[in-house]
């Protein structure tokens, strides 16, 4: 009876640190990260993704092809959150969650605001789509290997998304 109950607890106790660390996200070879941005008007928005590497890809043809839905990031989809109504590049966006996808393009991306926000980030429909907007990418440098996103500005955001040699900004108002 002994070995029964000690081999139960041990079952236990491995089945629990086993679930703790795959819990654990910052082990992920593409880990979490998080951008915000706060302003005295009242704006709050954030980003949580997650930081694919371009580990020798090429961007557009390996990695985020041209011309293809591609969700922004690694694991779960990438969330954008902003606590009031807005204008991205002119366009209006109700307050809200958001996932985030885009379609890379040598001379355009399309930013694309979704409604279905908690979900893994393969999962994607049109249908569901609250926004698309387009904005023309830039040369960045120096090169970047894991994907990141900043947001500055005063009044109004610049979402910057920096990956490999590539900087795609838009505008949050």
């Amino acid at each position: 009876m002994k070995k029964i109950f000690s081999l139960t607890l041990f079952v236990a106790l491995f089945a629990t640190v086993s679930a703790f660390a795959q819990a654990d996200k910052s082990q992920r070879p593409s880990p979490p990260a998080f951008a915000t941005f706060n302003n005295t008007s009242g704006l709050e928005l954030r980003i949580d993704y997650s930081q694919p590497s371009v580990k020798g890809r090429t961007l557009g043809q390996d990695i985020a092809p041209f011309g293809k839905v591609w969700r922004t990031g690694a694991n779960e989809a990438t969330v954008f959150t902003v606590n009031k109504d807005v204008k991205i590049e002119g366009k209006a966006l109700p307050a809200g969650k958001y996932s985030l996808y885009t379609i890379p393009g040598k001379d355009e991306w399309t930013i694309i605001f979704n409604r279905k926000w908690n979900q893994w980030g393969t999962v994607y429909s049109e249908a569901e789509d609250a926004l698309r907007v387009t904005v023309k990418p830039k040369k960045a440098s120096p090169f970047v290997e894991k994907m990141s996103f900043s947001i500055k500005g005063e009044k109004a955001a610049t979402v910057t998304l920096l990956w490999a040699d590539t900087q795609v900004d838009f505008t949050v108002k």
